[in-house]
């Protein structure tokens, strides 16, 4: 007399549980990622006590220390600057924020000339500056 087995065990495995895993690991480091947007050249920023108001850069003006000018990745002259501005903020969407990557030992001169040049393109400005330690 020979004696059968209703339960057949199978050795499938089920994806479903660690596709679920995967999109929600993948969530968590999307969300606590840093949301900052490097600068191209290498600018040594001014500091200031931590601020927790980071604003996403949606153009970025570059000054280096030796009074090189770049919207974006774009090198330009000070003469030049308006009208790359002014290209630049027209692709953006309606919040025209431009921050500013400014080295230390430039001039106020040309900060204060690049920030009205943004101002008076109804953009607003911010300084990029690095956190104290």
């Amino acid at each position: 007399m020979e004696l059968k087995r209703r339960n057949k065990v199978t050795a499938d495995f089920n994806m479903s549980s660690m596709t679920d895993l995967v999109f929600l690991l993948l969530i968590f480091f999307m969300l606590t990622s840093n949301f900052v947007t490097p600068s191209g050249l290498p600018v040594n920023l001014p500091t200031t006590k931590k601020s927790d108001n980071i604003q996403a850069a949606e153009v970025s003006v570059t000054i280096t220390n030796d009074m090189k000018f770049l919207v974006g990745p774009k090198q330009v002259t000070l003469e030049n600057l308006e009208a790359e501005l002014k290209s630049a903020l027209s692709k953006v969407s309606d919040n025209k924020f431009v921050v500013l990557h400014v080295d230390k030992a430039v001039p106020t001169e040309y900060f204060v000339k690049v920030a009205s040049i943004a101002n008076s393109l109804g953009a607003k400005v911010s300084l990029a500056t690095k956190t104290e330690q």
